[in-house]
C-alpha cells in the first residue's frame, strides 16, 4: 500500500483537491505496484506568466527506485493531470527498458566505463567565491552502473550519485553532451 503525502504552499487543500490527487496519483500504483511513498507538493507561485503559476511536483519512492516529475500550468488540476501523465510515461519507459535484451545493456556498460577527462569548459582560470545555498541528504543503495543509468533517467537529472555494488565506492554518473554517459570513480588520495 502506497503512503500518500500531500504538501501545499499557498494552496488550500480542499477535500475535492485531495480526492483528485489520490485518484490521479493512486492510479500509478497499477503500473508500478511496489511504490512505498508518493510525496505530492502543490504550490502557487507568483510568476509573471499566469500560465505557469500552478505547480505540481510528485516524488515516488520504492525500495530501490525514485521517480520525480514536475509540471506547471495555469490551473492546479491541469498541473496534477500533466505530472501524473508524465510519471506514467516514465514508468512505462522504465519497465520497457528493463525488458529489453541484455546485449544492449552490455554495450551501454562499455560506454559508461569510458574514462573521465575534463574539457576546456570545465577548467576555469579564476575561481569565484563559492556559496553553498542548499544541502541535500538522501539514502544510497548499492546498484550497478546500468541500474544507476535507469534511475538517473527516471529522475530526469543529468547526474546521479550512487553506491557502486561492483566496487563498494560512491560513484557519480553523468550525461555527456553527446548523449552517452560518463562515470566518475573517485580515488581517495
Amino acid at each position: 500500500m502506497m503512503n500518500l503525502i500531500i504538501q501545499t504552499h499557498n494552496v488550500e487543500l480542499t477535500d475535492w483537491l485531495r480526492q483528485y490527487v489520490e485518484k490521479k496519483i493512486g492510479r500509478l500504483e497499477r503500473y508500478l505496484p511496489d511504490i512505498d511513498e508518493a510525496r505530492v507538493e502543490l504550490r502557487e507561485e507568483s510568476t509573471r506568466s499566469a500560465s505557469d503559476r500552478a505547480v505540481a511536483q510528485v516524488t515516488l519512492r520504492s525500495r530501490r527506485t525514485i521517480l520525480r516529475a514536475e509540471e506547471r500550468t495555469g490551473d492546479m488540476f491541469a498541473s496534477i493531470d500533466a505530472v501524473s501523465d508524465k510519471l506514467e510515461r516514465r514508468i512505462r519507459r522504465f519497465k520497457g527498458k528493463r525488458a529489453r535484451n541484455h546485449k544492449r545493456a552490455i554495450a551501454e556498460a562499455n560506454v559508461i566505463e569510458e574514462a573521465f577527462a575534463p574539457t576546456a569548459e570545465m577548467i576555469e582560470e579564476e575561481v569565484p567565491e563559492a556559496e553553498i545555498v542548499r544541502r541535500k541528504r538522501f539514502e544510497v543503495y548499492p546498484m550497478d552502473p546500468l541500474e544507476a543509468v535507469e534511475q538517473m533517467e527516471l529522475l530526469g537529472h543529468d547526474f546521479f550519485v550512487f553506491l557502486n555494488a561492483e566496487t563498494g565506492q560512491i560513484n557519480v554518473l553523468y550525461r555527456r553532451r553527446s548523449g552517452d554517459y560518463g562515470l566518475i570513480e573517485p580515488i581517495i588520495a
